[in-house]
Parts: structure tokens; sequence; C-alpha cells
């Protein structure tokens, strides 16, 4: 197993990595709207909040060398089912024409009170 880790992206705030490449798979950690700065945008919009998530899980998947054509499943945690057409938007202008599996799971409440967190599984072929 091999860690991957970048500045450009939010440090993990725990006991974990903010990915491992293991094989031929990258495993990418849930991502929260948290800045690569360690700013946290806990007053921004749903669209927003969505937007910075994203952004950190990209910015790991290239520093593995990867794109985001090299995603296979990615799992979002919505506070409220309401964002999911949001969230849908958002999600489709970063990825483009490229549709891995996904799941959106509609929770409670996430950590800090944030409103999306966003988690992936990618190839690796670096």
């Amino acid at each position: 197993m091999r860690i991957i880790h970048t500045p450009t992206a939010s440090p993990p705030a725990g006991h974990y990595s903010q990915a491992i490449h293991h094989g031929d798979t990258l495993y990418i950690s849930g991502q929260l709207p948290i800045s690569a700065d360690g700013q946290h945008h806990l007053t921004a919009s749903f669209a927003e909040q969505a937007q910075v998530a994203l952004d950190n899980l990209l910015a790991i998947l290239h520093a593995a060398g990867g794109s985001p054509e090299d995603l296979v499943k990615v799992t979002v945690y919505v506070v409220g089912v309401t964002h999911w057409p949001e969230f849908d938007r958002v999600y489709a202008a970063a990825l483009g024409a490229h549709r891995p599996a996904r799941a959106v799971v509609p929770v409670p409440e996430l950590h800090h009170g944030y409103l999306v967190e966003i988690d992936a599984v990618a190839r690796y072929l670096a």
C-alpha cells in the first residue's frame, strides 16, 4: 500500500490518509468542504460546499496521477435529499461526459455541520 497526500486538498483531521493506492485501485477518503489551507466553509451555500469537497477529491485524484475519467465509484453523503439535484449539477459540470457508478446517501447530519461529504474509488494507472 502507498499513502497519497497532497497539499492541494484539505489535510486529514484524524487518523486517516487522503487516499490509499493498493494494486490497481485508489481509495479516496471522504472529503468535506474544507479548503487546502484549512478554511472551513460552513456558511457557504450547498453548491459551494459541494464544489469545495469535489475540488478536494479531484486534487487528490490528480496527485495520484489520475483524472476524473479514472473514477470508478463515487459515494456522496448529503444532509437532506432535497440537495440531490443541486449536487448532480455541480458533479456533472466537474466530470463532463464521464459517469462513474455513484450512490447519493441522504444522512441526518455530517461532521462539523456540513451539508455534503464525498468519497471515491478510482483505477490507478501511475
